[in-house]
């Protein structure tokens, strides 16, 4: 990708030619060569620090995504802050103006973006719904290897700022182990619905060959486990090995319920149910 008027200016291009089928404008001023490319998060986001570059810094799910914490929805708009403000909001991009302190920034190879840890405090105040807050924390705090604890003495930095009174709940219901989004959306799931809230990466040790198997969610008192059977679980090398690991639970008197992204978000109270029946049965 490229600011238009550089490469102009070089000789590389003509105005004519970058309105032309040959280039696509992402942002004012920012073209790729490949019009027919559509973009993903990543290239939007790299697109949006090239138009705020030396006045801000990506931040939010653009923030996540180079971080390596992807945990925002696919077609989400780039985010940036520019503390000083001057840029405007334009159609997939949205503008932040917060301040912010030298170490809440890093580098992401070649892109400036917000820290793990006020990625995560950003994220927690912007979600509009609390288990997102709460998946973005958990996404940052896994990846970052940091505690949700830290996103709160963060916040003691900015007493004023937008949406800080919902953090102590979210940080409460925040889980660093947690192994995927979509796991942390399934236990959301569970715990906003009025459910326990079940053990997280919960390890079955097997004296025997001193090996665990880990279970994604557990109510271990009630031997239930509940596992997110994502894309990866359907390659022949997962199915082969997951087969004997519900073989062995069940084996020691484990109930395994498996779940998918269709029970997360096309039956979420069926799905709520059968867990619910579950602990019910086993009381």
């Amino acid at each position: 990708m490229f600011r238009g008027t550089a490469a102009v200016a070089a000789g590389l291009v003509t105005p004519a030619q970058l309105r032309g089928p040959r280039y696509r404008r992402l942002f004012p001023d920012v073209y790729i060569p490949e019009p027919d490319t559509e973009p993903d998060l990543e290239l939007r986001s790299r697109a949006a620090f090239l138009l705020v570059t030396g006045r801000g810094v990506l931040s939010g799910c653009s923030a996540a995504e180079l971080l390596g914490a992807s945990c925002g929805p696919e077609h989400a708009p780039a985010e940036v802050t520019v503390p000083g403000g001057g840029q405007r909001a334009h159609p997939g991009l949205v503008v932040h103006r917060d301040g912010l302190a030298a170490d809440e920034l890093c580098r992401a190879g070649d892109v400036l973006v917000t820290s793990p840890v006020r990625t995560a405090y950003d994220l927690a105040r912007w979600s509009a719904d609390l288990a997102e807050a709460v998946v973005a924390v958990d996404t940052l705090a896994n990846r970052g290897r940091f505690a949700p604890a830290k996103v709160l003495r963060l916040a003691e930095r900015y007493p004023r700022s937008r949406g800080r009174r919902r953090l102590p709940r979210v940080v409460e219901l925040a889980g660093a182990r947690s192994g995927s989004p979509m796991e942390s959306r399934l236990r959301m799931l569970l715990v906003l619905a009025g459910l326990p809230v079940p053990e997280v990466q919960f390890p079955v040790a097997d004296e025997r060959t001193r090996t665990a198997v880990w279970i994604d969610l557990a109510y271990p008192e009630h031997r239930i486990g509940i596992e997110y059977e994502g894309g990866e679980h359907w390659k022949p090398e997962r199915v082969l090995r997951d087969a004997g690991r519900y073989t062995k639970l069940v084996d020691e008197g484990w109930r395994m319920y498996r779940f998918t992204k269709k029970d997360v978000y096309c039956h979420p109270s069926r799905t709520v149910d059968r867990i619910a029946r579950a602990l019910r049965g086993a009381l």
